[in-house]
């Protein structure tokens, strides 16, 4: 049986103009801690980046941090990270981040948010990956790229037999369950059930 044991969460080194932007990064830490999945995402200590990761910290969950170098300072690496990998580039950053996570969630952000999800989609679009990639729909964020997806679909620029397949939902509070689902035979581990 396979185990849900990390997620890449992509999101913004900003916080973004809606408070629950912010509320749902939060949440989604929490949870992450309590399901006992490993955190991987960008290093960075600011933003959305820096308030999952610092929640899953706080509440005790596991973090992995992935940073080129160049963005060290801009981003404010994550110093209190388990793991903390600092790469030459982007690329190297992606390849990692890939690497180490079993699933994909997106949380609201700019455009290298967008860049790591539409990259993750062509990986899959193209066989190079069968990991499931959530959206979370935060107060809509999403569907403009829904609706292009399904515009480009429509066009003929998407075909059925390379279309692509991705999760998306509005409640932080199912997303592991709706990654795990989306995985053949996958459960999720819950830590504070192990002893009982």
């Amino acid at each position: 049986m396979k185990t849900l044991k990390s997620i890449c969460v992509y999101c913004g080194s900003n916080a973004g103009s809606q408070p629950l932007f912010e509320k749902a990064a939060i949440q989604l830490g929490e949870l992450l801690a309590r399901e006992g999945i490993r955190l991987v995402y960008g290093g960075g200590s600011i933003g959305l980046m820096g308030a999952v990761a610092k929640t899953v910290l706080e509440n005790g969950g596991e973090v992995t941090g992935v940073i080129p170098k160049f963005l060290m300072e801009r981003e404010v690496m994550l110093e209190d990270a388990h793991e903390l990998i600092v790469t030459q580039d982007m690329h190297e950053r992606k390849r990692t981040m890939f690497e180490k996570a079993d699933a994909f969630i997106a949380l609201p952000g700019g455009i290298g948010t967008l860049e790591e999800l539409v990259e993750m989609l062509t990986w899959a679009q193209l066989g190079r990956h069968d990991k499931p990639m959530l959206l979370l729909n935060l107060d809509q964020f999403w569907t403009p790229l829904v609706e292009l997806l399904d515009h480009m679909r429509s066009l003929g620029f998407i075909r059925p037999d390379s279309d692509i397949t991705y999760e998306i939902t509005e409640d932080v509070a199912q997303s592991v369950d709706i990654l795990c689902k989306a995985i053949e035979g996958c459960k999720v581990e819950h830590p504070d059930l192990k002893d009982m």
